[in-house]
């Protein structure tokens, strides 16, 4: 059920990224849903081989590749999934920041530890 409600959160985080970001587009609620559930998929199999095979240079740059990374894997997904676009590679690198911020402010206001 926490996987289920996380999935939901994600999905309204990102339907709201294209209020407050010009760049990113979210057509509708089933299309907000459907990419959360590919951004989802691609960052549980494919971000961990991206972040291994880009080790030395994110190690080089402190750490800062990494929103390079993600900033192309939500480019990738946005290929993927008709009804969310993202126009330009730095759309997306601030796309992907603020839908992790939604997402993450979201999560902690919505989701309670088993110990609460």
């Amino acid at each position: 059920m926490r996987l289920v409600l996380t999935w939901f959160i994600n999905a309204a985080a990102l339907f709201a990224v294209p209020y407050l970001m010009h760049s990113v587009d979210v057509t509708s609620i089933g299309a907000a849903l459907l990419a959360a559930l590919v951004l989802g998929l691609v960052n549980t199999l494919i971000r961990p081989l991206l972040l291994l095979l880009t080790l030395p240079v994110t190690v080089l740059s402190l750490g800062l590749f990494i929103f390079l990374v993600n900033g192309f894997l939500f480019w990738l997904v946005s290929q993927f999934v008709s009804g969310f676009q993202v126009t330009g590679f730095w759309g997306a690198v601030g796309g992907a920041l603020l839908y992790s911020v939604i997402s993450w402010a979201l999560s902690t206001l919505l989701l309670k530890d088993a110990d609460d």
